[in-house]
């Protein structure tokens, strides 16, 4: 009786094994499906701030001539990318919260595309380079604006996807791609500082050229399209730096230059709800940078962030460490111990920690219009 019993319960153990097993096996397919990326691509446009290599120290912005160079880079690729901060910016946090490799430049050629290209220049416009040309204002000498990324994606698809303005091919569909278009705009009003051209022409002609370029987009048939606005530039160690002390709002950033971004920012909203009626089969999600940015500054403890305005590399000491004639990089200048604890990176740019945080606050934390959430939603149920 006892031997029986020991391999009835034999038999019962063997089953139960089997029986998990074919439960399991059931259960992985459908596991793995859901655990694949949502988008198999990203394109990416913008200025400094989304840049991942399309320029370099000889190429990028006159005030920031040592980007190929340490300590950019320094806090977590260990070297420098041409990336202007010490470590990832915004675009690569996206990239790396959708499983997907960072993107590479599209200048640089060798590189594997088949996962995205980063179009996006430092030191560019959302108003074509001849405006400044015109009116003698040439600090920029990166002379691409928005819209020459724009005439590069397009030769991208023709070059590399075979997708001429004639062509219907899935290659040449954006059904799995995300369009991440990173601040663009900020570089405009700062190259007419002190000039006769007043900021609403600036305003004006500038949302007129970003408009363009999301309609060029949309046109093509993007469906997943998110715009982030400007940040609080006020903030940024060079503002401050260059701003009379009395100009301050209640976070002590320059008010004036950031009621100029608010604005701005107000404007572009107007115009994506415009777009989203226009093109209704599209997702457009705006990515309030403005707000995200304040609120961190009014909670910095909460990230870890201690100094609010001091570079962490530039050179001058206190208050601000920032000289524009000895920025980060440069034989005078030096890097703080501890990135992490800092906003601003060279004065312009902002750290690995800040960028986490900027990133964190788009994707998960409420300040994607509508939420970042909605769009993945909309991309899993896709007809």
């Amino acid at each position: 009786m006892a031997s029986s019993f020991k391999l009835l319960s034999s038999l019962t153990t063997i089953l139960l094994i089997l029986f998990a097993s074919l439960c399991l096996a059931s259960i992985a397919p459908s596991r793995r499906g859901t655990n694949s990326p949502p988008f198999k691509k990203i394109y990416a446009f913008g200025d400094s701030y989304t840049d991942t290599g399309n320029t370099e120290s000889s190429t990028g912005p006159n005030g920031f001539t040592y980007v190929s160079n340490l300590p950019y880079g320094s806090t977590f690729f260990h070297h420098p990318t041409n990336r202007y901060s010490d470590g990832r910016l915004v675009i690569d946090f996206v990239a790396q919260a959708l499983s997907l490799p960072f993107l590479p430049p599209y200048l640089d050629k060798k590189a594997d595309k088949s996962s995205g290209v980063n179009f996006a220049v430092a030191g560019s416009t959302a108003i074509p380079h001849e405006f400044f040309v015109r009116n003698n204002l040439t600090l920029d000498i990166t002379p691409q604006s928005i819209q020459t990324q724009l005439g590069w994606f397009d030769k991208f698809l023709e070059e590399k996807q075979g997708c001429g303005t004639a062509a219907v091919k899935p290659s040449c569909t954006f059904d799995d791609a995300l369009f991440w278009v990173g601040e663009i705009g900020a570089n405009d009003y700062a190259y007419t500082i002190g000039s006769s051209v007043p900021g609403s022409t600036i305003q004006e002609l500038g949302i007129k050229s970003i408009t363009s370029f999301l309609q060029a987009l949309l046109r093509k048939g993007v469906k997943y399209l998110v715009v982030q606005g400007l940040p609080p530039t006020g903030c940024l160690t060079l503002a401050l730096a260059l701003a009379a002390d009395d100009d301050r709002d209640a976070i002590g950033c320059v008010r004036s230059v950031n009621n100029q971004s608010y604005s701005h920012n107000t404007i572009l909203q107007a115009k994506l709800h415009d777009l989203r009626v226009q093109f209704p089969h599209a997702v457009i999600v705006y990515a309030d940078y403005w707000n995200a940015y304040h609120t961190i500054m009014k909670n910095r403890d909460k990230y870890g962030l201690k100094e609010p305005f001091k570079a962490c590399c530039g050179s001058g000491g206190d208050p601000y460490n920032f000289d524009v004639f000895a920025t980060c990089g440069s034989s005078s200048a030096s890097s703080c111990p501890n990135p992490s604890q800092y906003i601003n990176w060279d004065g312009v740019h902002l750290t690995d920690a800040m960028d986490k945080a900027i990133s964190s606050l788009f994707l998960h934390g409420g300040f994607c219009h509508p939420s970042f959430d909605y769009l993945l939603s909309r991309k899993q149920h896709q007809v």
